[in-house]
């Protein structure tokens, strides 16, 4: 029996239409296979790049119609989505010139030389597309890391075809956004099937343990994404699993940056940790702060700005109450106190709030260790010290994180005593961006950009933000001594494409 996909109304609970039905083990059969028959038509560069670009295009053309939906779907309002399918669009055009740009396909030649030792054989290299890519969408962001989001995108620009799992807090936002792109493909006389959307929990599975599925990318839950991440290891051939799992996103405070700005500061981390109702998978939900007159008034303004946030609903209903009870859970533990307490909201809302704690507690371990688990939702922990051991004492209990940021005062940064600079070196090992002066909601999209960091925050040390997210979906070959009527138009002596390489060491293009 079929089983429906409902659009539900984060605002107020209720279903607001069926959108689909679940996905049988059969359709995701189809899909894939569908997928792996259009392969051969996104080899062409060319192609691919049209491709992007329409895709840009089909999303900006339907703008209102998918801003109302997700709006409809996920109440993070019109202002934010809008921006997000702005960035949408700009990360396919953003793929687009990568692949224009040819960088990506690392072309590395070296010549024969047989008078080294041993001799050397003509070595031609490059990366060539892994397969169908499986594709888990992110609750969080229905546009930038869902069916059109830079997973699919930079599949795409790999020349990989795309399955995603649509996310079910936005079914209906998924199927337009699928539209869009299958319009593109034909639009540029592609397969319309380079992209297809399935529904439905049991679908999720299917598709990771499809054996044509060559690789997969997931954002969401350390509990769902580890679930997946295990089923793609212990298939009969394991496959590349790069998933976004979770991140605390660790802030610290020096006593000199708190004496010099804590008002700002205070203000400025209830803006991040609030963000889109804490719903940012780079909120800052633990701060290290000193104690003394000058914590004193960063948590004024931290309070003044939090009880000043206006109530907001999650996504859904299942956030809501594991916030909740997250939140409640961490307040019970002895010597935890809430200056302003996150609680219930009129219907579905709930108001943002923070949590105190010593440092000491924290490094202690045992219980506390639940206030360094990620609580998605508009909380964050901040952690008093009395000195850089407290501070080292914590940093050294964290998991992986997406992001770290660390506050200095303005001359801490030359000073010879080189405690900024060890402050920095503890934070490093612990996240993918480094921050200093500022907050890590909001990523770039940009060319240097790296998104992911240890686990849990990441499965794999690669990024899914960034020209380098096209890395992922790809694979090195290397041609020995192959006549040149035989080698792909990459590797040829002529360099047919105009493509950057490295030949004999040296940089070409």
């Amino acid at each position: 029996m079929a089983v429906p996909v409902w659009s539900v109304d984060p605002r107020t609970g209720k279903q607001r239409e069926q959108v689909a039905v679940e996905a049988t083990a059969a359709d995701v059969d189809a899909a894939v296979r569908a997928a792996h028959a259009a392969r051969g038509a996104l080899a062409d560069r060319t192609a691919r790049i049209a491709l992007l670009r329409a895709a840009a295009e089909e999303l900006e053309a339907a703008r209102e119609e998918i801003v109302a939906e997700a709006d409809a779907e996920t109440a993070l309002g019109e202002v934010r989505l809008n921006g997000e399918l702005a960035r949408t669009a700009f990360q396919l055009r953003a793929f687009a010139d990568e692949v224009a740009d040819g960088g990506y396909l690392d072309v590395v030649i070296d010549h024969a030389d047989a008078s080294l030792t041993p001799p050397r054989p003509d070595l031609r290299r490059y990366k060539i597309p892994l397969g169908v890519v499986a594709v888990y969408a992110a609750s969080n962001f229905p546009l930038a890391f869902s069916v059109p989001g830079g997973d699919t995108a930079s599949a795409l620009a790999a020349g990989c075809p795309v399955v995603v799992k649509a996310h079910p807090d936005h079914p209906a936002t998924s199927e337009l956004c699928a539209a869009a792109l299958r319009r593109a493909a034909a639009r540029t006389g592609l397969p319309e099937d380079v992209v297809t959307v399935v529904h439905g929990f049991d679908a999720g599975v299917e598709l990771v343990k499809h054996p044509l599925v060559a690789a997969a990318g997931f954002t969401g839950s350390v509990r769902g994404g580890r679930a997946l991440f295990d089923a793609a290891a212990a298939r009969p051939d394991p496959i590349p699993f790069h998933g976004e799992l979770g991140s605390l996103n660790p802030v610290v405070v020096t006593e000199e940056a708190a004496k010099e700005r804590a008002e700002q500061i205070g203000e400025g981390l209830a803006g991040s940790m609030t963000m889109g109702c804490g719903q940012f998978c780079t909120k800052p939900g633990l701060v290290l702060t000193p104690g003394g007159e000058a914590g004193d008034r960063l948590l004024k303004a931290l309070a003044d700005s939090v009880a000043g946030a206006s109530p907001g609903p999650l996504l859904d209903t299942r956030m809501r109450e594991a916030f909740l009870a997250g939140v409640r859970a961490r307040a019970e533990l002895e010597g935890v106190t809430a200056p302003v307490a996150a609680a219930e909201g009129e219907g579905q809302a709930v108001g943002a709030g923070f949590l105190t704690v010593d440092a000491e507690r924290l490094a202690s371990g045992g219980p506390y260790e639940l206030l360094l688990e990620e609580c998605f939702g508009p909380v964050t922990v901040v952690a008093r010290y009395r000195d850089a051991d407290e501070v080292g004492d914590v940093l050294a209990k964290l998991p992986g994180n997406l992001t770290a940021t660390l506050h200095l005062g303005e001359e801490e940064a030359g000073r010879e005593d080189g405690t900024a600079a060890r402050l920095l070196a503890e934070l490093t090992p612990l996240a993918g961006r480094v921050l200093v002066n500022g907050w890590p909601t909001g990523v770039a999209v940009a060319p240097a950009q790296h998104h992911g960091g240890p686990y849990p925050a990441t499965t794999s040390t690669s990024t899914s933000v960034g020209a380098t997210a096209i890395e992922r979906w790809l694979r090195p070959v290397v041609y020995q001594d192959t006549p040149q009527a035989l080698l792909p138009p990459e590797l040829r002596e002529d360099n047919p494409l105009g493509l950057p390489r490295r030949v004999d060491g040296r940089r070409e293009g």
